[in-house]
């Protein structure tokens, strides 16, 4: 009988990946491309497993497998109603275990040649992991170093407009990366969601091509980069990016303004800051946000938090700062896309001149 195990490296020879774990496994990370039809929700999936835990391992596999035939039933009446006769999926779930079994056999019984991943979501997550671990020392960065509010994330995007390959970690991860950095309303991905991200972006790129990319430190908000990555880009070349003290109080006006609509919580923010600063110092900044005075206060961050935590950071971890090329960059202007092809005109002649 021919085996209804394919490995990952097939998964490209299916109409589609179907991912049968619960909602709540899938929203922390899946396949690209999967789609979710759980053969268990997220309540009975715990009741199964306290079942056969507190009662007995045959008393829970009963009642699990009338969920998930039921649930399969529904599938099948709904999600999969309209998939042809020649339709070829690939089913996964944690491990590669009954859930999957269970559908990929049935699948099989009503005429479908459907397949089921061997070692499940785990056998992806190892290949994310090793993919992490060595596609980013593939490429060559060049980084975007610069204190807070010199705009280096409107200049990525600006280099990508500009037809640049550029990976911003930020929008990956859903924060800006400072303490101050979390996005109104959006959560971080999972860590694991957040490498799956990672890794798809990494596979878009040329390795025969720089990459741009924006300075960071190991966290960014609450999931940290891999090693790989972080090593590889703090030894390689930097564009300093340098902006006027006004523009960047400007800047962080402008993209922090939404902190001011939550007075306490951003004081909370702040109270975070204690042991970095004096008490007394974070208290008057936290004044300053109850008297709303915004541009006193991003004058204060910029001059008493971000300068000083630029200078001891930057130059210990990017080797290349010394030799980096030097960009003034006005980040509020309307000529980002211009100001970007400028760079890059500068970059090329600074390659040609040294190849001379």
């Amino acid at each position: 009988m021919k085996s209804l195990l394919v490995s990952l490296e097939n998964a490209d020879d299916f109409d589609e990946i179907i991912d049968v774990r619960t909602p709540l496994e899938f929203a922390e990370d899946h396949i690209p491309g999967a789609l979710n039809a759980p053969v268990l929700s997220n309540e009975e999936r715990v009741l199964v497993g306290t079942t056969y835990k507190q009662v007995s391992p045959f008393e829970g596999t009963r009642i699990g497998a009338a969920l998930v035939a039921r649930n399969i039933a529904h599938h099948l009446e709904t999600t999969f109603a309209d998939r042809p006769r020649s339709w070829r999926p690939l089913i996964y779930c944690w491990r590669g275990g009954k859930r999957s079994g269970s559908v990929t056999t049935l699948f099989n019984m009503i005429g479908w040649n459907a397949r089921q991943l061997e070692g499940g979501y785990k056998s992806y997550r190892r290949a994310t992991l090793h993919t992490l671990e060595t596609l980013p020392r593939t490429f060559n960065y060049i980084a975007l170093v610069g204190p807070t509010g010199s705009g280096k994330t409107r200049l990525l995007s600006a280099l990508h407009q500009a037809g640049a390959q550029t990976l911003d970690l930020e929008a990956l991860a859903s924060h800006r990366g400072s303490l101050l950095g979390a996005w109104t309303g959006v959560p971080q991905p999972s860590q694991k969601r957040f490498d799956t991200l990672l890794a798809c972006a990494l596979h878009e790129f040329d390795p025969g091509r720089p990459v741009f990319v924006e300075a960071e430190s190991r966290r960014i908000g609450l999931v940290a980069l891999p090693l790989a990555l972080l090593e590889t880009f703090h030894r390689g070349a930097c564009v300093e990016v340098l902006s006027s003290r006004a523009d960047r109080a400007e800047f962080l006006l402008h993209d922090y303004a939404h902190l001011f609509d939550d007075p306490a919580a951003l004081k909370g923010q702040l109270e975070r800051m204690i042991g970095l600063h004096s008490r007394e110092r974070v208290a008057g900044w936290q004044q300053l946000v109850d008297e709303n005075r915004r541009a006193e206060l991003a004058h204060e961050l910029i001059e008493q938090h971000y300068d000083p935590a630029y200078a001891r950071s930057s130059h210990q971890h990017f080797v290349q700062l010394p030799q980096a090329v030097q960009v003034t960059f006005r980040p509020n202007d309307a000529d980002l896309v211009e100001q970007a092809k400028a760079l890059l005109a500068q970059l090329d002649s600074r390659a040609l001149a040294a190849s001379i």
